[in-house]
């Protein structure tokens, strides 16, 4: 069964086929440009003798499933951009106990990894791990497609391995039979009577197939090393996987998407908040985290019939410290009575769970113990709590621990709420430095520092005799407590600051800093300068949180309120249905073979030279150029004994649409293949080497048919003499309490007091929007308004347009209880055919919603030189 993609998959995989297709025809800086919108986004940056080489990044925060994306990301690269049906592909990892995990996956019949490559290329594919390559054969790169997984340091020189890659191997000789001795690019042997030959290496056989590279984890990849490396094997697209992608000005990555945390939270990938809870000691948060798993496996009954054995993952102390794996193990089974059975050890030395099935309901294993091991690759969502025996100071293995407890089982929500959230308790001086570290971990996996504010929540500790008492406690903010190794100087402090900051040594080599009331921004700049040089990030950090969670009482989702919208819906056969794209084309029906089967020389042209194959499409020229002007056009992939059938049922397979029927499709391009060879005379080998192309250019001109039945029938079920339009409540969108998967949030100084959520999404901090968000804000009319983010249906307030959907900026509900939308207009588009056709939409939602609904197309200064606050204002009265 096929793996299901979530929303945001979905949308990262659509930006990077929209990339690699322009890339192919503008360039890679070009292209990247034109996805980010022109002037607004970062520059690309360029990797020096790859200039035309795509090397973007898609960023997932941990949990995302970048891995299950890179295995999508093998055919969308061979389609758009290398035009391959059988593409080589180098699997870069960055460590051995990935690279194996990887393979296994990989490998693994109905595994989600392999089935995507299984889906992609018809089964056709054949995995290798780096120290395979000699099984590769010359057949299997024209027939299927071949995917080598290594690490990065495998093919650095420096190393045993990589020296192999570089070296003449004659097994590889049948590879080269057909290359010229003159094909230049090729490293060459330098010593010996065979001095100045091509060498039959493995380098030298990637740089002639050119591969598509993905890099898995790419953040520490960005190294002059590395280019060293990807320079040698000349690949022809680069497309990274990282939770914290390389931010160098220089040589930082190309972020093509980015997926916040709060998106995951939304497609149920992973568990939010993490509930932490500080204890006086080590032998306190072991006993807690084991109560605590002791009370997920009791809920964990109610989610059947999916099975579901709740786990805890400790982190013991390594062998020079106190809370070693034995003393932790031994702690289990003598004082919290866990039966030796239930416990697995998982280090470096003593790997218990290799070859267990933990997703397996005969396992037995409750309680993991680790101290790092867990780290790399390790994955089962049924873990749930994390306990740290010691103070968090090792960032990196905190981060990836608490990575493991993150994922949501089986990608869906819980029936039960404490099921839908992780669980830390560690062993620390005080709760504030763990929240703190805690934070800041979350930021390093990929979160938004907003996002880890928000989903960092204290718990609360479980008193004698208190067995029933909730999970998950909220308590209020408590003075700001900040930890430093010795006393500081509290002189530079005036007398009304002294009466704020109290310091208490905790502990030998804690000190407590405990700030209470409001703080000001001067004494934020003392504190942060008294404190010692190391932790003065962190600790201006934890000021700036505390002062925001001061300013910020509960949100109305927070509160538990309600945003319901009536929606726009149509009566189909005497029934209410929500008017949805769909509706529209069945209101006319269509049939692709009612459109004619041409494709003029305008959307399709070939060229053909002694030296270049050309094709022009919609006025854009695709070129494939000789691979070196010593021989021919490379023909490699190519079979040049096809026949105009074998080509319409390959273009069928290419193009498949889910509303036409195969025979109606396969007859449609039948008819344009005998067009283009009858009547355009463009012969059959030209049509297959521009195969790619052509396909392309045939989904385009079928998507343009279809938009031609929809826009008849939207024009005709919405706004037509017979059309039957209702706005109601019975198909209302309710914006979740729980869920706002913003992409970013606004970071501006200016403090929104009325928004739905806590935080406000996808707003600029200066700009025309912002300040008609801040008047909404400041309406007093307004009980609360949300920005609507756009592209996002499930979690977002749209309308159907005559080609996508409208997602307006802004929506609010009135004290009086009306609901009030706002779309916000720049001046340049104020008067366009998009702007039009949404000013027209929402003023029929408006019209028939009886008075439930106002819609205003909101402008600096409308055509009556009323300014925005006026609108606002004469919007709301005059519909009273």
């Amino acid at each position: 069964m096929a793996f299901a993609l979530k929303e945001y998959q979905k949308n990262a995989l659509a930006a990077l086929k929209s990339y690699l297709e322009a890339a192919r025809v503008d360039g890679p800086a070009a292209a990247f440009a034109a996805i980010h919108g022109p002037g607004s986004g970062p520059a690309y940056k360029t990797i020096e003798r790859m200039e035309s080489t795509p090397y973007v990044c898609l960023r997932l925060p941990t949990g995302g499933g970048k891995t299950v994306l890179a295995s999508h990301a093998v055919a969308i690269a061979g389609r758009a951009y290398l035009e391959q049906e059988y593409p080589v592909v180098l699997w870069l990892v960055p460590t051995n106990t990935i690279r194996e995990q990887t393979l296994d996956a990989l490998r693994k019949p109905g595994h989600p990894y392999r089935q995507a490559l299984d889906d992609a290329f018809g089964g056709q594919v054949a995995v290798f791990d780096i120290s395979e390559i000699e099984r590769i054969r010359p057949q299997d790169l024209v027939t299927r497609v071949c995917l080598v997984v290594a690490t990065l340091a495998t093919l650095r020189v420096t190393n045993t391995e990589g020296r192999k890659i570089y070296s003449h191997n004659e097994n590889f000789e049948p590879h080269f039979a057909s290359v010229p001795s003159s094909a230049e690019g090729l490293e060459r042997i330098e010593e010996g009577p065979d001095r100045g030959k091509i060498k039959f290496s493995f380098a030298n056989l990637l740089h002639r197939h050119r591969p598509l590279v993905i890099m898995d984890e790419a953040h520490n990849a960005r190294t002059a090393l590395t280019f060293e490396v990807l320079q040698r094997i000349s690949p022809a697209c680069i497309i990274e996987f990282t939770a914290t992608p390389d931010t160098r000005p220089s040589s930082g990555s190309n972020v093509l998407f980015g997926v916040s945390a709060a998106e995951l939270k939304a497609e149920e990938m992973i568990k939010l908040p993490i509930l932490l809870t500080e204890h006086a000691n080590w032998q306190e948060a072991v006993h807690d985290a084991v109560r605590t798993r002791a009370r997920l496996a009791g809920m964990a009954d109610g989610e059947k019939p999916d099975f579901l054995r709740p786990l805890v993952l400790f982190q013991a102390e390594s062998r020079d410290r106190e809370v070693t794996v034995d003393v932790l193990r031994q702690h289990l089974i003598e004082n919290e009575k866990i039966p030796p059975d239930r416990i697995a050890v998982a280090t470096g030395s003593q790997r218990e769970l290799d070859g267990i099935d933990l997703f397996d309901p005969a396992c037995r294993i409750e309680h993991i113990i680790t101290v790092e091991a867990l780290k790399e690759g390790w994955d089962c969502s049924f873990a749930y709590v994390f306990c740290s025996a010691t103070n968090i100071h090792s960032d990196k293995d905190v981060e990836q621990i608490l990575g493991r407890v993150l994922r949501m089982p089986y990608a869906r929500k819980r029936r039960q709420d404490e099921l839908n959230r992780a669980y830390a308790h560690v062993s620390s001086p005080v709760f504030a430095q763990a929240a703190e570290q805690l934070k800041d971990r979350l930021v390093a996996m990929g979160f938004e520092e907003e996002e880890a504010n928000a989903y960092v929540q204290p718990g609360q500790l479980h008193l004698p005799g208190e067995d029933d008492t909730p999970l998950l406690v909220y308590k209020p903010e408590e003075p700001l407590r900040l930890f430093v190794r010795e006393a500081v100087d509290l002189s530079v402090l005036s007398p009304e600051e002294r009466e704020k900051v109290r310091q208490v040594e905790k502990a030998p080599g804690v000190h407590e800093l405990e700030v209470v009331g409001t703080i000001p921004e001067t004494l934020q700049e003392k504190i942060v300068r008294i404190v010692p040089e190391d932790r003065k990030i962190e600790v201006s950090r934890a000021i700036q949180r505390h002062r925001y969670a001061q300013q910020r009482p509960p949100s109305p989702a927070e509160r538990g309120e309600k945003l319901v919208v009536p929606r726009l819906c149509l009566c189909v056969q005497g029934e209410l249905e929500l008017a949805e794209k769909d509706l529209f084309l069945d209101a006319e029906g269509w049939n692709l073979l009612d459109f004619p089967a041409v494709l003029t020389e305008a959307e399709f042209a070939v060229n053909e030279s002694a030296r270049t194959f050309e094709v022009d499409v919609q006025g854009k020229r695709i070129v494939y150029g000789l691979v070196n002007g010593s021989h021919q056009l490379d023909l490699g992939h190519l079979r040049t004994e096809w026949t105009d059938l074998e080509l319409a049922r390959w273009l069928d397979k290419e193009v498949r649409q889910p509303d036409i029927r195969q025979e109606v499709l396969l007859e449609y391009l039948q008819r344009t293949i005998a067009h283009l060879m009858e009547t355009r005379r463009i012969e059959l080998n030209l049509l297959v080497r521009g195969k790619f192309v052509l396909a392309k250019t045939l989904r385009e001109k079928i998507s343009a048919c279809r938009q031609q039945a929809y826009n008849r029938g939207y024009q005709e079920t919405l706004f037509g003499p017979r059309a039957t339009v209702e706005t109601s409540y019975r198909f209302a969108f309710d914006f979740p309490v729980d869920n706002y998967p913003a992409r970013w949030p606004y970071k501006g100084s200016y403090k929104f007091r009325k928004h739905f959520y806590p935080f406000v999404g996808e707003l600029e901090s200066t700009g025309e929007e912002f300040e008609c968000a801040r008047f909404i804000d400041g309406f007093q009319g307004v009980k609360h308004w949300v920005r609507n983010l756009a592209l996002q249906p499930a979690f977002s307030f749209w309308l159907p347009t005559s080609t996508d959907r409208f997602y307006p900026d802004f929506v609010a509900e009135l004290a009086d209880g009306r609901i009030l939308v706002v779309e916000y207009k720049g001046e340049h588009i104020a008067d366009s055919a998009d702007t039009r056709e949404k000013r027209n939409l929402g003023a029929l939602w408006e019209e028939k919603s009886g008075g439930k609904g106002l819609f205003l197309m909101a402008e600096k200064r409308d055509d009556a030189g009323r300014d925005l606050q006026y609108q606002l204002a004469d919007k709301i009265r005059r519909n009273h």
